[in-house]
């Protein structure tokens, strides 16, 4: 059984930052992709941002040079932190990871609740 939740969202004024985190629990032999998705009123969930197990990492063109994500393997953590945030960033925020329950199972996709970010004067 595994678990994911994540933390950090809230209001925002333009221009400031907010750190979102993502923790999984359970049982768990290794995490690999994790990322974050966004997905706002009327608009399809989108990728946001990637982390491979190594470090690499990719952002969707909208928050490249604003946002960061990273990841602690230790805590089975993932995170993101956004500067310099926009009204369109609002959204609620979901984390996903691909994650093997044990070593001889297949990898499966795991998806956190959502945390909402709002960006707003």
């Amino acid at each position: 059984q595994v678990q994911l939740v994540e933390s950090g969202g809230g209001l925002v004024q333009p221009g400031g930052s907010l750190r979102l985190s993502c923790a999984a629990s359970g049982t768990i032999f290794s995490i690999g992709i994790m990322g974050w998705y966004r997905q706002a009123p009327g608009k399809q969930r989108e990728l946001v941002a990637t982390i491979f197990e190594g470090g690499s990492r990719s952002y969707a063109d909208s928050v490249k040079g604003r946002f960061t994500i990273s990841r602690d393997n230790a805590k089975n953590t993932v995170y993101l932190q956004m500067n310099s945030l926009k009204p369109e960033d609002t959204a609620v925020y979901y984390c996903k990871a691909e994650i093997k329950r044990r070593s001889f199972f297949a990898a499966e996709d795991y998806w956190g609740q959502g945390t909402q970010v709002t960006v707003s004067s």
